[in-house]
């Protein structure tokens, strides 16, 4: 299954929301600073220097992730990952994540870190030409237990 992976423009706010929140509420649960973030897009993650990603399959977004400046503006973290239920195991994660650290390289941004949960699946990706900076399993917070950061 080939997606097109597309740029955030306003439009697609309603997606980001709407995909994002559903995950939340199926593995995890929404919590007050989720909703704001994910209501407001633009004042969050864009207007920080940060690039939020669409796949879109046909004319339908299916999926959407985020990198988000981190307070070093050299680190980004690799954030709001979600996939429509309906696309799941189509390895459309997987796509975006190969498009953001792509992406990461051409831009020059020398980590990502992305937080997760053992939880979840984890995603398995493209590691050429990457380094492993920190593999930790420790609580972050009530829901995040692995940080992996990577030198691109």
């Amino acid at each position: 299954m080939t997606i097109n992976i597309i740029h955030f423009e306003p439009q697609y706010s309603k997606k980001f929301y709407e995909l994002n929140r559903e995950w939340l509420e199926t593995f995890f649960v929404v919590e007050p600073y989720d909703e704001e973030v994910l209501s407001k897009p633009q004042k969050y993650i864009i207007d920080k220097g940060g690039h939020i990603f669409f796949a879109k399959l046909d004319d339908a977004i299916v999926g959407t992730v985020a990198l988000m400046p981190m307070n070093n503006s050299k680190e980004f973290e690799l954030t709001k990952m979600a996939v429509s239920p309906n696309y799941r195991g189509k390895k459309i994660g997987q796509q975006m994540m190969q498009y953001c650290i792509d992406f990461a390289k051409d831009k020059n941004i020398p980590k990502l870190i992305i937080n997760s949960s053992r939880k979840l699946k984890m995603l398995s990706i493209s590691t050429k030409n990457m380094v492993l900076l920190k593999f930790l399993l420790k609580p972050i917070a009530h829901i995040l237990d692995v940080i992996l950061k990577w030198k691109i």
